[in-house]
């Protein structure tokens, strides 16, 4: 049974960078044949400041747009955290996004690119603590893209030779660790 990775685009920045890199992630993922990956674009869920009343470790989702989301990431086994680093962490719209949820992320795996002036680096130490309250198990490798190294003037995509490789070795490590606890999700 094939196993089911979300490339979360955690930023709903107008002119964001990382719709670019989460693109870039997805061509080179879907040429693997061990999982299958979907985009996933928080953006298109508008998910408001969070809003619910009930704490999301009871599961009781009182807002469509709270069960739309639910049933999303639900529907995976594993994530790759596509983030921006603003001011030494992750989005404001992705931490809002992960904090909707709680069950749903359990038991999985997840990995990380990030991106910023000094490779994201910040946005996912902050990430790899969140991931651990919710049950996430975290793989050691990852993507660092530095602004003045792997955008042009800021802004234009332009990945440096070495990315895809760590890209790779994070996808290996990911898949690797998503078909590991599918076992413990199943004995749960």
């Amino acid at each position: 049974m094939t196993v089911k990775i979300a490339i979360i685009l955690g930023s709903t920045r107008p002119g964001r960078n990382g719709e670019a890199v989460a693109k870039w992630a997805q061509e080179i993922a879907s040429r693997r044949t061990d999982a299958e990956f979907e985009l996933v674009d928080i953006a298109e869920f508008k998910l408001p400041h969070l809003d619910e009343a009930i704490p999301a470790t009871m599961g009781q989702y009182a807002h469509d747009h709270t069960v739309a989301w639910a049933e999303k990431i639900a529907s995976f086994d594993g994530y790759l955290f596509v983030t921006p680093e603003y001011n030494h962490s992750t989005s404001g719209a992705l931490k809002n996004a992960i904090d909707f949820l709680y069950g749903e992320w359990n038991n999985k795996a997840a990995g990380f690119i990030s991106y910023g002036s000094v490779g994201g680096t910040r946005a996912v130490e902050h990430l790899r603590l969140i991931m651990s309250e919710l049950q996430v198990a975290t793989v050691r490798a990852q993507v660092a893209l530095t602004l003045n190294g792997d955008f042009e003037n800021y802004s234009t995509f332009t990945p440096g030779k070495h990315q895809q490789g760590a890209l790779e070795t994070t996808l290996d490590q990911l898949v690797s660790w998503t078909k590991a606890l599918r076992t413990v999700r199943t004995d749960a």
